[in-house]
């Protein structure tokens, strides 16, 4: 598994170097390919086996390059903080209970739901969420998963 998120990383690294010097994003649009690219190679890593386990990965992390760059495109950082604001309150909200955002300089908006809880094999209690952000009335929707350190603080691992 870490030879696959290390090239995932390095695949990432390598389009998104080339699409910054083709197109000149900016630190929204970066951020979002790389979150994007981050996410849809660890999804895509969880389908198949063997080498279509590979295949799913990159065709992952080039689909989650993608929506995370038209993500990033459009959120501000007044958008992102809305966003954390409802991911804090969703760590410690009951399952299934939708905690939504709203940023009404940008008309941007989304909802963080926590669906599922558990621990690590180390005892960290962790949580699934299911994330919707809509921009421009467009809805992007992906899953993820933090779990609680024992300092307290969450920390997004998938």
């Amino acid at each position: 598994m870490k030879k696959i998120a290390l090239m995932l990383a390095l695949i990432a690294s390598v389009g998104l170097g080339a699409c910054e010097s083709a197109s000149n994003m900016g630190t929204k649009e970066t951020v979002g390919s790389v979150v994007g690219a981050v996410g849809g190679g660890l999804l895509g890593a969880q389908i198949g086996g063997g080498s279509g386990q590979i295949i799913a990965a990159a065709a992952g992390t080039l689909l989650g390059t993608m929506v995370g760059n038209e993500i990033g495109k459009s959120l501000d950082k007044a958008d992102i903080a809305y966003a954390r604001k409802a991911e804090q309150q969703a760590y410690a909200a009951p399952l299934n209970q939708q905690i939504a955002w709203n940023n009404p300089e940008s008309g941007n908006y989304g909802t963080v739901t926590p669906i599922r809880d558990g621990q690590t094999a180390q005892g960290d209690y962790c949580r699934e969420y299911e994330q919707t952000i809509y921009v421009g009335g467009r809805a992007e929707t992906g899953v993820g998963v933090a779990c609680q350190r024992d300092d307290g603080k969450w920390e997004v691992i998938s």
